[in-house]
């Protein structure tokens, strides 16, 4: 690929818009903090060429290209409708620029909380994973017990874990015990269920197989089984993190004292729109890199299916 045509992609040309964008007069009454939108989208644009020369994957660049161009849309309209043109509200829809010099401003308060929504949601996936898988390998392998565990796990995973909150309350020393409790819950079904689902749907001429080399049953669970039905388990944690986190937010509105739900529903109540926002997008980001990680690992994991 030429350099001349690594210049002049969508993309770019959407940062040189938006740039172009940012000459027009303010009409917001508020601060808008233009410089804080300029510098994220130089800064954002450095970063992406830098790695377009060194991603020698092709779908792996059209796909960082075509999410930095999303957000460089996303900002100039966004811009648009607030700073330049000011259509929307200014005090409750805030500038893009004033949403990232709020975020600077408050990094160290984000990363705090970041880090307590964290650890409570990898305490309780873990827990609840620990505790599916091996009993989901059991029951699963065993045809009786297997089906009925099947009607109970849909009766449980059909109930909102959100409403075991004031139960959790009630019994636990502390609100992040709580959490912890409503996130293992949360976890807890999807990964039995789909562990469940692995074992059941194993292929039969691996298991015959095994059965003809005598191989030992706890072996046979874990050496066998395990690998087999490992694309179903990580499908069951998929669905588990992904509501896991949507839980976490949830309960930490309620009543904690840290995590990003807190931050949200703390401005909220006081009108700052401008940190209520930040608080959504950092949660949205944060959701999505863990996503991300947890997807690399499943490949990782599962490259023999190739």
């Amino acid at each position: 690929m030429t350099l001349k045509s690594r210049i002049f992609r969508v993309t770019h040309i959407l940062f040189v818009i938006l740039l172009l964008v940012q000459l027009l007069p303010d009409r917001s009454t508020k601060e808008v903090c233009t410089g804080a939108l300029i510098a994220f989208a130089i800064g954002l644009e450095a970063v992406t060429i830098g790695l377009s020369f060194l991603m020698k994957k092709k779908e792996s660049l059209s796909l960082l290209l075509d999410i930095v161009g999303f957000i460089f849309v996303l900002l100039t309209i966004w811009s648009l409708a607030t700073a330049k043109w000011n259509v929307l509200n200014d005090m409750l829809f805030p500038a893009p620029g004033k949403v990232l010099h709020q975020f600077a401003e408050d990094r160290d308060k984000i990363l705090v909380n970041i880090k307590s929504s964290l650890g409570i949601t990898i305490k309780g996936f873990l827990l609840a994973s620990l505790a599916a898988i091996p009993l989901g390998l059991f029951l699963g392998w065993n045809a009786r017990l297997g089906g009925a565990a099947t009607y109970i796990s849909k009766f449980f995973s059909s109930i909102p874990p959100i409403v075991y909150i004031p139960y959790g309350i009630a019994l636990l020393p502390t609100f992040q015990s709580v959490s912890v409790f409503v996130i293992f819950l949360a976890t807890f079904w999807p990964v039995f269920a789909g562990t469940m689902s692995g074992v059941m749907h194993v292929d039969q001429r691996i298991i015959d197989s095994a059965k003809v080399l005598n191989v030992p049953k706890p072996e046979m669970l874990f050496s066998v089984i395990l690998p087999a039905a490992l694309p179903q388990i990580f499908l069951g944690c998929n669905q588990g993190l992904s509501v896991s986190f949507i839980l976490l937010t949830s309960a930490e509105m309620i009543g904690a004292r840290d995590g990003m739900g807190y931050y949200v529903k703390y401005y909220s109540d006081f009108g700052d729109y401008t940190r209520t926002i930040t608080g959504l997008l950092v949660i949205g980001i944060v959701v999505i890199a863990v996503t991300f990680l947890f997807n690399q690992l499943q490949k990782r994991m599962l490259r023999w299916k190739k």
